[in-house]
């Protein structure tokens, strides 16, 4: 056996690697998130390559999906969108979405529109490979510590939206929700609408809890439904109807999540 050892320590190891994934389901939800970032990162320096030539552009948004999504099959995530109808506009419009995981990204790709730009953090500007393949391909980020300078930016986008002929992507919570719900929206998506005069299509992902619990260290194969609901006019609103433009986008975008994710539940179930 030492033998064996000292004359094949790469086969030891591999088979060590094989036993552990098998056995151990956090050292499998680890090898498994390692290989999306590695993946993710990768394909960010594939996309500041092919950008290049272009600069920064909105067009260069489009390389993400190609190169992103065969994630999916490599996990076993099923990916079902309903509502597609919803999406077939021309015309400028916000898109809201519920944020869950990092793995939203691969709903994003799934659904990204033509000429969309997402708002983020300005740290994800910082984050290597991927902060710059964000920066080139349009994205648009806000210091969340300076309200003046995120206001200053988002009256600067509604000005791009008909201008550009732009859609723009949230996420009005403004922050990732693991607790299985939805969190309370923040009005900054629903005032650009509003000021831009351009309506809003809320988009749900329903629970990731059947085949992904960062908590419980899970991630198996499974299904992930997405509906795009019907867009909500915003035409001849004022600033005082952003709240209840707010509360009425979250309740029914709510009501969507349990609906859809009562469904993911059940089917792994049975």
């Amino acid at each position: 056996m030492e033998l064996f050892l000292l004359h094949y320590p790469f086969t030891c190891l591999f088979i060590a690697f094989l036993v552990l994934y098998q056995v151990k389901p956090s050292f499998r939800f680890f090898c498994k998130m390692t290989f999306y970032k590695l993946w993710v990162f990768t394909v960010s320096a594939v996309v500041i390559v092919l950008s290049m030539p272009r600069g920064r552009s909105v067009e260069n948004a489009m390389f993400f999906p190609k190169l992103l999504l065969p994630l999916k099959y490599i996990f076993g995530i099923q990916i079902v969108v309903k509502g597609k109808e919803n999406l077939r506009t021309k015309k400028p419009f916000v898109l809201v979405l519920n944020h869950q995981t990092s793995l939203d990204i691969l709903g994003m790709m799934e659904i990204l529109p033509q000429r969309c730009v997402p708002i983020a953090k300005k740290e994800i500007l910082y984050m290597g490979t991927f902060g710059l393949a964000c920066w080139l391909s349009g994205v648009i980020f806000i210091d969340r510590r300076n309200r003046e300078g995120s206001i200053s930016t988002l009256t600067d986008v509604a000005q791009s939206l008909h201008k550009d002929n732009l859609r723009v992507l949230i996420f009005p919570e403004g922050t990732r929700n693991h607790g299985g719900s939805i969190l309370p929206f923040k009005r900054g998506a629903f005032q650009l609408a509003v000021k831009a005069q351009v309506p809003i299509i809320p988009v749900v992902f329903s629970s990731y809890n059947s085949f992904y619990n960062q908590k419980e260290k899970r991630f198996t194969p499974g299904k992930l439904i997405i509906q795009i609901l019907p867009q909500v006019e915003t035409l001849n609103l004022g600033p005082d109807d952003v709240p209840k433009l707010t509360a009425q986008v979250r309740d029914s975008m709510l009501s969507t999540y349990h609906g859809i994710s009562g469904m993911t539940n059940g089917a792994s179930h049975q």
